[in-house]
């Protein structure tokens, strides 16, 4: 499933990152690698902000489809 139907507060593991070369080499470079876990911690508008390597992030709508889990 797409990020953007995670819940709040849930921990997933990453599947697999979509979307077009660059946008996969953005994500890769924020963090989001295959195996890795992220745990949604806020969604606002469609937008998701995560935690990925003790660190929080935001993404787009857009980006976090991108994101499978």
């Amino acid at each position: 499933m797409p990020l953007t139907l995670a819940g709040i507060g849930e921990e997933c593991r990453i599947k697999r990152v979509g979307g077009s070369p660059e946008m996969k080499k953005h994500l890769e470079a924020l963090g989001f690698s295959v195996g890795g876990c992220v745990t949604v911690v806020h969604t606002l508008g469609g937008n998701v902000i995560v935690k990925v390597k003790e660190s929080r992030i935001a993404v787009s709508r857009e980006m976090a489809q991108n994101i499978l889990v």
